[in-house]
């Protein structure tokens, strides 16, 4: 009992606050179904990190030889990637290669974040990892700010994720702030056309190649993407796709929400420098639509055939939900406007393009 009341005297305010975000988590996991294989273990995670005198995340705890073994050294991020190249099908991107200057245009918000981050005072390998929150690619956020040594890595994954989930909510009524409503009527007939199985083996070896040359930084997370993808087009290791693309994506999803809480306890998520990450994060989100909407309108300006200037904001990395979000606004505008594989090759154009944008920022400032 005395131990119980001690335990009980050495909460804090704080600590009750990071046990409502922990709820919060675990919350919007379970009944709105927002990104549940990471938010609910997350959630779980940063209530047990807050416990008084918890010994999960000291020097031998659990928690603490997961994160130094599993994220400190990129580990779970890298093993990550694979299981999300093996679910990416570049079908639609290599039937339309055009589509991948949107993937590259969506990344301004990236690039923009980071000056204004400068602006506010964060130093730079701060301010260049809080900025890949904008491309909505938690695994990359992760890399970058853990190969940066960032103090905010907590902060920093929580806003990657939730704008990964929020992108239903985020993206509809920026899109049709930038886009009139003649805009968002634009269709665009989708003509299927076969790619060959050597071009689909022949694309993750080349784009890992390119990407090394262009950007050495980016060689491992681009590496990875692109070996999951490989097993998954090579047509002799289809169990080992499917093992990749369920049992791996989902274990080491599950030890890295949990995992990522060490850095959330309430002595370093609670200050209002997490608030202006939380905000950035928003800002370059916002921004990233922007370019690739943008671009899409400047490209219109010189076409025969328009571009429906929606599915330019489909290359945030955030697959394959963008995509569906720019899917369904076009049917929303028209029920006979089918936006879908258009927009899927955007968005699987994005997914490469922001992690080549995270090799490009580790170039610079690692």
């Amino acid at each position: 009992m005395e131990v119980l009341l001690e335990s009980f005297s050495e909460i804090s305010w704080k600590q009750v606050v990071m046990w409502l975000i922990g709820g919060l988590l675990i919350f919007l996991a379970i009944k709105k179904n927002m990104e549940p294989s990471l938010l609910l273990p997350m959630g779980f995670g940063t209530i047990l990190v807050n416990l008084p005198n918890v010994d999960a995340i000291g020097e031998n705890g659990v928690l603490r030889i997961l994160f130094d073994s599993g994220i400190a050294n990129e580990l779970f991020p890298l093993l990550l990637f694979v299981g999300i190249g093996a679910m990416i099908d570049f079908g639609p991107l290599l039937s339309n290669p055009k589509l991948m200057i949107f993937g590259a245009a969506a990344q301004f918000g990236i690039f923009l974040t980071l000056v204004v981050a400068r602006l506010l005072g964060f130093d730079i390998n701060d301010a260049a990892s809080t900025a890949v929150i904008a491309a909505a690619d938690g695994p990359t956020a992760i890399f970058v700010a853990t190969m940066l040594n960032s103090k905010y890595l907590g902060a920093i994954i929580v806003a990657a994720y939730s704008y990964m989930a929020l992108v239903p909510i985020i993206q509809p009524p920026v899109i049709k702030l930038l886009t009139t409503k003649k805009e968002r009527l634009i269709r665009m007939p989708y003509k299927a056309q076969n790619v060959s199985k050597a071009t689909r083996i022949l694309f993750p070896i080349f784009i890992t190649v390119i990407a090394g040359l262009v950007a050495p930084k980016s060689a491992s997370l681009v590496g990875f993407l692109m070996f999951g993808n490989l097993i998954r087009e090579c047509g002799v290791l289809d169990s080992l796709s499917e093992t990749a693309q369920k049992v791996l994506a989902n274990l080491i999803t599950i030890f890295l929400g949990i995992t990522v809480a060490v850095q959330m306890t309430a002595e370093d998520f609670l200050n209002w420098t997490t608030l202006a990450i939380l905000g950035l994060g928003l800002f370059g989100f916002i921004f990233d639509t922007f370019g690739g909407v943008m671009v899409a309108k400047f490209m219109n300006l010189f076409l025969k055939e328009k571009i429906n200037p929606m599915i330019g904001a489909a290359g945030i990395s955030a697959f394959p939900m963008s995509a569906r979000v720019v899917h369904k606004m076009g049917l929303a505008e028209d029920n006979q406007n089918f936006l879908l594989m258009h927009s899927i090759g955007v968005n699987v154009s994005g997914q490469v393009a922001s992690v080549i944008a995270g090799g490009l920022i580790l170039s610079f400032f690692s």
